[in-house]
């Protein structure tokens, strides 16, 4: 066997439909497409899933379990080779990357991967690296600063005393004023009660 003589598998290759020649052909006057209608048209088309306006299939079918989509983080994604772009000795932060088109969009942090080789050493500011990259960049003579997180509480978190105002601090003492006075009234009420009673039995 050589390159002249190969040949497709017998069965794998098709003669092409050709549309519209003709009565005779076979597929002449609609071309395959039937009469009228959406489907008929040039460029006319129905979405993946669309049944006619009735509810759909995906949507019929009860919704189960949990989806972690929602809370998935978002990296943005960098390898060692493209820490070549820089001269040595540059701090790479986020700013000097998104000024060189490197990254873009929003993310939640900047990943260093250990994809290729870095020829000379940079500093590099990011949030997560991995132990290749880590290694092939010190072996450049380069270092690694990892960016702070911030607390997931921030300022939220602190303690609860420090949050009462001054005047919160008296809201106590009120209350109990306010309950002597309603058992005052209570007490009153039910001394002229008792006062009715004894006149109703003297007379």
């Amino acid at each position: 066997m050589s390159l002249h003589n190969l040949r497709p598998r017998p069965g794998s290759r098709h003669r092409v439909k050709r549309l519209g020649c003709g009565e005779s052909s076979g597929h002449g006057k609609t071309s395959g497409k039937g009469h009228k209608g959406q489907k008929a048209r040039s460029g006319g088309s129905i979405r993946l899933g669309f049944e006619g306006g009735q509810m759909p299939l995906i949507r019929r079918l009860p919704k189960r379990g949990f989806n972690n989509a929602a809370f998935h983080k978002h990296y943005a994604i960098l390898n060692v080779s493209d820490l070549n772009a820089f001269e040595t000795g540059a701090v790479v932060n986020e700013q000097l990357l998104r000024d060189s088109k490197l990254i873009r969009g929003d993310f939640a942090g900047i990943k260093i991967l250990g994809d290729g080789e870095l020829k000379h050493g940079v500093k590099v500011e990011a949030d997560k690296i991995s132990a290749t990259a880590r290694e092939k960049i010190e072996k450049a003579g380069g270092t690694i600063t990892l960016r702070e997180r911030a607390p997931k509480g921030g300022a939220a978190d602190a303690p609860r005393e420090s949050r009462n105002s001054p005047d919160e601090g008296s809201a106590e003492p009120d209350l109990q004023a306010t309950g002597k006075r309603r058992s005052s009234r209570k007490q009153s009420g039910k001394a002229k009660s008792r006062a009715k009673k004894k006149v109703s039995q003297e007379s």
